[in-house]
């Protein structure tokens, strides 16, 4: 993503070469390993499909909505996803206002890439009538704090608000058997989207000595490297897309060397994006039994 190198003006050439070498001498300035994650916390709203996560300062919101729109003619039982991404300036000076530049469209297709063409979403189980009728999704992602590595932060947003989204239940009325009821969650639980597998984006940066990789880097890491790498994988270790922009070159024994890393760590991130939805619908319950209670006794 082009964004991370117009931040470059920010460093001096002193601070520039001090994370180079620090780099070479396998030292970060956050004090992490090269190949170390920073802390990540997920944590969810009052409304299905919010979720905030916080990798290390950088912190990503993502929010999950859907519609009834017609469907695509070629794709007349399939409904649809849609991801838009906001960088505010108070996430960063350097982001502008008023319409997505590159970087947030760039964003915004790394994830969808990694979600679409792994079809993680079973896009089917949205559709209500076939040729009229599917369920449009859309993600929201709005960039809160700009620290660094906004793509896996920002996917990791958009998988556990999909985990936690619910959709209004559908039925088929009328004399034909063709009007569509939309049930309110007073009336009809919510439905969970089908979500047969979490692609996980995981980033890694490249300088200028073609042996120096690191995992996760910050935003003055990437003012400093040559160039990134993207790779969204799930749990079992499937390859779902791969990003480098960039024209550097890349040795083959060090994208595999990456891979073998991504999958590690995108097995962890999955666990973590599991707990944490786990948790907060079982909080979910706690609350919803509460409410119930308190009706009975009233």
């Amino acid at each position: 993503m082009e964004q991370r190198y117009a931040n470059c003006w920010r460093l001096t050439v002193n601070e520039k070469k001090f994370i180079e070498s620090s780099l070479l001498s396998e030292l970060r300035v956050d004090g992490r390993g090269s190949l170390e994650y920073r802390k990540l916390s997920i944590k969810f709203g009052k409304d299905n499909g919010s979720a905030e996560v916080q990798l290390g300062e950088t912190r990503v919101m993502s929010f999950v909505s859907a519609e009834l729109v017609q469907p695509y003619k070629d794709r007349p039982n399939e409904g649809t996803l849609s991801i838009f991404t906001e960088f505010s300036p108070m996430a960063d000076p350097s982001f502008e206002p008023g319409r997505p530049g590159e970087s947030a469209v760039e964003l915004g297709r790394i994830i969808d890439r990694g979600l679409r063409e792994s079809r993680a979403i079973d896009t089917e189980s949205l559709c209500v009538l076939s040729a009229k009728l599917v369920w449009a999704i859309r993600i929201d992602i709005h960039i809160l704090d700009n620290a660094g590595n906004l793509v896996d932060a920002a996917n990791i947003a958009a998988l556990a608000s999909l985990s936690t989204f619910r959709r209004s239940e559908c039925s088929l009325g009328g004399e034909d058997g063709q009007q569509v009821v939309v049930h309110p969650p007073e009336v009809r639980e919510p439905l969970p989207l089908i979500i047969h597998h979490l692609p996980v984006a995981v980033t890694f940066g490249f300088f200028s000595n073609e042996n120096l990789v690191v995992l996760d880097p910050t935003y003055h890491e990437e003012a400093v490297m040559t160039g990134s790498m993207t790779v969204t994988l799930n749990a079992n270790g499937d390859v779902c897309a791969i990003q480098k922009p960039g024209r550097q070159g890349i040795f083959q024994r060090v994208i595999m060397h990456c891979l073998k890393l991504a999958h590690v760590k995108a097995a962890d991130i999955t666990t973590k994006i599991i707990d944490a939805v786990e948790k907060h619908n079982i909080q979910r319950e706690v609350q919803k039994v509460k409410r119930h209670s308190n009706c009975f006794t009233d």
